[in-house]
């Protein structure tokens, strides 16, 4: 007869994400995850894999929510340069109210796993990817409102703009004057025209 799981994968797959995020795949142990999600080793090899299986499967999730949230904010923001404010200073906000300071999820996976775990520089090279074509779009749709000038270098401004939306959340773990992160995303800002 075949075993029934008495916890909701989703929500046992969030708490590893969030617990990742915090210590980062090597820092965080087998022994450490079966305590924080509240499942024994069975159960999380059985339906999760391993370490590293699970560690995947969390940062998936991770990157799922991060685009959603940016295409809903960006669908529901017609111009592009107020879009992009709200997503810098939203995700300032955001990062200076985390007391555990965990920063951007992919940028510490970024550092800690690169360039020692390839599968993992294939997964982050196509996150960039994916947040660049997701920036190009967005920034193409208010160049044919007027928003941006025609002679901008869109393929260029939106890996621009994913790198100072990296740097927000990477210098607000020491950086927390709020003010001067802010000056920051205006310059940044002023790009838009």
């Amino acid at each position: 007869m075949p075993r029934i799981k008495l916890f909701d994968e989703n929500e046992v797959l969030t708490k590893a994400m969030n617990l990742f995020w915090k210590q980062g795949y090597s820092a965080t142990s087998v022994q450490d995850l079966v305590s924080h999600l509240g499942i024994n080793r069975a159960s999380l090899y059985d339906t999760f894999g391993d370490k590293e299986k699970l560690f995947k499967k969390s940062f998936e999730l991770y990157r799922k929510q991060s685009i959603d949230k940016i295409c809903e904010l960006f669908q529901n923001e017609p111009n592009v340069k107020e879009g992009f404010s709200r997503l810098f200073n939203g995700a300032l906000n955001e990062a200076l109210l985390d007391k555990d300071r965990k920063g951007c999820f992919a940028v510490n996976n970024t550092t800690e796993l690169v360039p020692n775990n390839e599968s993992c520089l294939d997964i982050l090279s196509s996150n960039r990817q994916n947040f660049e074509n997701l920036f190009y779009e967005y920034l193409k749709r208010g160049q044919k409102k007027g928003q941006l000038a025609e002679c901008k270098d869109l393929k260029s401004l939106a890996s621009l703009l994913f790198v100072i939306y990296n740097g927000i959340l990477v210098v607000s773990k020491i950086q927390t004057n709020k003010k001067e992160l802010t000056d920051s995303i205006n310059v940044a800002l002023s790009l838009l025209k």
